[in-house]
């Protein structure tokens, strides 16, 4: 009886058309912003926070922008690690050649030069699709890939191919401890999290899902592929470059050309088909699941007092982590996020379902 709209009048547009039109969404949502920030640094350990918490909200928003492209627009990709690469090398030289760059400057110049990556690798999508412009932006992840270990520009002429980051200064305060890290990337995730949501909300995403749905009658009532397209493009690749950055420079500090390699291009667009293709909230949900199940699965024999040896634990992490992908494509085709939307439906009604 607590999540019902009766009562909730709204008097104008405005009102009708706001984000969480539901006053329940809007306590809930305020809720979790405020365990964010207040809560969950004093509950959770700095270990959590640094190899938990922070690697899955950077996830988090390669996931958004491959979500925009892939479930959003309908165009197929499996490049997204290159083009996080993009950014994060980007990041790098834009650090290394003008030291005296505010770092919020650096992320948003890293993901406009992924964007403009990500549009060039977007121009074959005007012609091919589906099965095609997957194998297209596969070829873009070998491309990035070999540029990353022979153009030693990218790395600053290093020899063995590696780079590291030196400590992170925002507004002269330096961002050396997980709290103060966690913080940062929050505050991104939360900016790039609204932006991406009213985008799609948008004409722009409007556009996205017409060509998404059938682009040839999208074409008809007026919508340009061209723009759209591209549109989609650039601003997954902005998010993936922006996610690349805060990789590279807040969770490894230092990596080499295979941290960007196609297996983690794989693990987000398993995020998004976890998570639920079309949706801002399923990302989260997916790079929850890729991020805290393996670790839950390496650590279930200890907890359970079963003694197995190291090689059979991965192999059987592996097995069980595979399984369970494909029991969610075949019990919930529409990802976590719709077993969510589900519930939040029946708790409307509830206790009188119809």
């Amino acid at each position: 009886m607590l999540y019902r709209e009766n009562g909730q009048f709204k008097t104008s547009y405005r009102a009708d058309q706001q984000l969480l039109p539901i006053a329940q969404d809007r306590w809930l949502m305020l809720g979790l912003l405020a365990f964010a920030y207040l809560g969950l640094p004093v509950l959770a350990s700095e270990f959590v926070i640094r190899a938990l918490i922070v690697p899955c909200l950077i996830l988090a928003i390669a996931a958004i922008g491959l979500n925009i492209l892939v479930g959003y627009c309908g165009q197929i990709s499996l490049g997204a690690a290159a083009f996080m690469g993009a950014g994060a090398y980007a990041a790098y030289n834009l650090a290394v050649r003008l030291p005296g760059l505010n770092f919020l400057v650096v992320l948003v110049l890293a993901g406009l030069a992924a964007a403009a990556v990500g549009i060039a690798f977007g121009v074959p999508s005007l012609r091919i699709k589906g099965l095609y412009l997957a194998v297209a932006t596969l070829a873009a992840q070998f491309l990035l890939d070999w540029l990353f270990s022979h153009v030693k520009w990218l790395t600053h002429d290093s020899p063995s191919g590696s780079v590291s980051t030196a400590t992170i200064e925002l507004f002269g305060l330096p961002l050396q401890s997980p709290l103060r890290k966690y913080f940062l990337v929050l505050t991104v995730v939360c900016v790039l999290a609204l932006v991406a949501k009213n985008l799609v909300r948008s004409h722009t995403g409007r556009a996205w899902m017409a060509i998404r749905d059938m682009d040839l009658a999208a074409e008809v009532i007026g919508i340009r592929p061209l723009h759209a397209k591209l549109s989609a493009f650039a601003v997954s690749s902005f998010y993936a470059g922006i996610a690349g950055a805060l990789w590279g420079f807040v969770h490894l500090g230092s990596w080499e050309p295979a941290a960007f390699d196609i297996g983690l291009s794989f693990n987000l667009l398993f995020m998004v088909i976890i998570g639920g293709m079309g949706s801002i909230l399923g990302s989260f949900f997916g790079a929850a699941f890729i991020v805290l199940l393996p670790l839950m699965l390496n650590q279930a024999p200890r907890w359970l007092g079963i003694p197995i040896s190291t090689a059979a634990q991965s192999n059987l992490e592996s097995m069980i982590f595979g399984s369970l992908i494909v029991f969610f494509l075949i019990a919930e085709p529409q990802g976590l996020a719709s077993l969510w939307a589900k519930g939040r439906q029946k708790l409307r009604i509830w206790p009188f379902p119809h």
